[in-house]
């Protein structure tokens, strides 16, 4: 993981399925447990989820606060 990658969570996409168009950052943790147990996708998606799903996991969601825009 790369400090630049915690930025990308909170403006990336998801690119496709249920939850297209919601911000990496903001996906529901058992749709990220699915992606865990099935396999995440490669790529840049797949390493980001994959990160956001240790996040949400280890309960460290807040670490992204200071870095959304317009404090969401």
């Amino acid at each position: 993981m790369k400090p630049e990658d915690l930025l990308k969570l909170v403006t990336t996409e998801m690119p496709f399925g249920k939850h297209q168009g919601t911000l990496i950052a903001d996906l529901p943790g058992n749709y990220l447990g699915w992606f865990a147990r099935e396999g995440f996708p490669k790529g840049q998606i797949g390493q980001l989820l994959a990160l956001m799903y240790e996040l949400d996991h280890n309960d460290l969601r807040a670490l992204l606060q200071p870095l959304r825009g317009g404090g969401r």
